[in-house]
């Protein structure tokens, strides 16, 4: 067979018109040494700190020590089929992870992969690990409230829209549990949640995704895994990635709420790291620059001024504490950092007072700015109640005789203890919080067997709902408590309140 010139002349002209005779440069370098998921690379001068590296065998690593002759990359990867002396290219891009919508109702890794077999992410949109968090001039007071759901959080630790608030506490003693109901009470609440597992058992990560899916939570929620098989380097850098990827809803006016289970494992592994690169250990052998590691982390989140959007990102970091001690290296860094911390105990947790939270430890440090006003009217005597009630608890244990009021005020912090015990997985509306705070807090409960406060509080829902519906519905709509709202409430609670004795009076005879 010939070929005529005409027949490929168009060929040929195409190949002419996209030749490009401009050379293309890349900077590579070299492995001098090779070990413990840490490559020493020689001859990438001209390399930036937090850069993605590609090696040879299509690991990426990021650039996390400049040396004089020589730059230390940490693998992302795996180090199998590596050598001394492969060639190492530079990408001329600093660390980044996808960002964007197509996110939600997808679980991650560290690097933005899908691991949840869905097949790929398809966004256009990137932000970088590392970010300066906004300016003081970019931001404005925290005073919108983030409704956790929890009646003793949003009553005495009201966390706000853009705060840092730390849920502190030993191991199994509800951190995590606090942690989706919050994430359960966002629905239909226009709030993306970022949930980031760092160094967690990937069943129970597994266990804690088919629960949110289950409530229909992943809709508007992102889990960012770095399980305890993933290497350090991962676990690095997956609190970053949560943080990139709740900037990309705050910059765009949106509300967005990053937990970041758990940060002691995130020093862990940065120490891990550090000793590696040969960094000088400090105090209890993390580096130096530990306080910073988080400090930078949790600076990101704000409230943006109404001129960029008015968005915000609230972080929620945990820390796990030995023996209820938060007095430790850790532990007192993070509380230094953050905008009050939520103390679980231990002896609360197994004492059956769920959520174990301690009120005397826990605090918020912007307080009733980022509470409801209804809210604040029913909760004035609550913290102090409970406060009073564990003194004067401590003091009787020694068996004095008591007169009156005391046994009036022990009687009345029983009771609040009581009303303020939640199940999982079951947050509260606001309106049903108010009826039963102000219930207690006025006294309707004082008279009760401690055995009937539940069934007191369901049946009094259920009563309001079909007998005082427009009670709900005033506190819903205007999250105050007018006076009208106010004498109706007394009303239904005080008709409420005779119909429960005589049922339980017929029922007992």
């Amino acid at each position: 067979m010939t070929l005529r010139a005409e027949e490929v002349a168009w060929a040929i002209e195409k190949e002419i018109k996209e030749y490009n005779d401009q050379l293309t440069l890349e900077s590579v370098g070299y492995i001098l040494q090779l070990g413990d998921g840490i490559a020493n690379v020689w001859g990438l001068d001209d390399a930036m700190m937090s850069e993605w590296i590609e090696f040879s065998n299509g690991t990426y690593g990021i650039v996390l020590n400049l040396e004089q002759d020589s730059v230390k990359v940490v693998l992302l990867g795996t180090q199998e089929g590596l050598k001394e002396q492969d060639i190492v290219k530079r990408t001329g891009r600093l660390a980044s992870i996808p960002v964007g919508p197509a996110l939600l109702g997808r679980v991650v890794n560290a690097l933005g992969a899908p691991i949840d077999g869905k097949g790929p992410i398809v966004t256009d949109q990137s932000r970088n690990l590392e970010s300066m968090g906004p300016g003081v001039v970019e931001r404005q007071p925290v005073n919108q409230p983030l409704q956790t759901g929890i009646k003793a959080v949003d009553a005495m630790i009201p966390i706000g829209k853009g705060q840092r608030e730390l849920i502190i506490g030993d191991r199994q003693t509800g951190k995590t549990t606090l942690i989706l109901d919050m994430i359960l009470n966002q629905k239909g609440k226009n709030v993306v949640c970022i949930y980031v597992a760092i160094g967690q058992k990937k069943s129970v990560v597994s266990q804690i995704v088919s629960l949110l899916e289950e409530r229909g939570a992943m809709e508007y929620t992102t889990v960012v895994v770095a399980s305890a098989s993933d290497p350090a380097p991962m676990q690095y850098i997956a609190p970053y990635s949560g943080a990139a990827l709740g900037e990309y809803f705050m910059y765009n006016g949106q509300h967005a709420v990053c937990f970041y289970d758990d940060l002691s494992k995130h020093a862990q592994a940065y120490r891990q790291l550090a000793l590696l690169l040969r960094r000088p250990p400090g105090r209890e052998a993390y580096p130096g620059d530990i306080f910073y590691l988080h400090s930078r982390l949790l600076e990101r989140a704000a409230k943006l001024n109404d001129s960029l959007g008015g968005g915000s990102l609230t972080a929620i970091p945990v820390i796990e504490t030995q023996a209820n001690d938060v007095t430790t290296y850790i532990p007192t860094n993070v509380i230094s950092i953050t905008d009050g911390q939520i103390y679980l105990e231990s002896d609360l947790f197994y004492s059956g007072v769920r959520p174990a939270v301690n009120v005397g430890i826990s605090v918020s440090r912007v307080g009733g700015k980022a509470q409801t006003k209804a809210m604040k009217k029913v909760t004035g005597s609550l913290r102090l109640d409970l406060a009073q009630y564990r003194e004067l608890a401590a003091f009787t244990q020694f068996g004095s005789e008591l007169d009156d009021a005391t046994i009036a005020q022990l009687s009345r912090g029983e009771r609040m203890v009581e009303i303020l015990k939640q199940d999982k997985y079951k947050p509260y509306s606001l309106e049903k919080m108010i009826i039963i705070i102000f219930a207690g807090t006025k006294g309707y409960l004082d008279d009760l067997p401690l055995d009937r406060i539940k069934n007191f509080e369901s049946g009094l829902f259920s009563f309001i709902e079909q007998e005082y519906r427009q009670i709900p519905q005033s506190i819903a709509e205007s999250k105050d408590l007018s006076q009208e709202t106010l004498d109706l409430l007394k009303e239904a609670i005080g008709k409420f309140k005779e119909k429960f004795n005589n049922d339980h009076l017929a029922g007992n005879t």
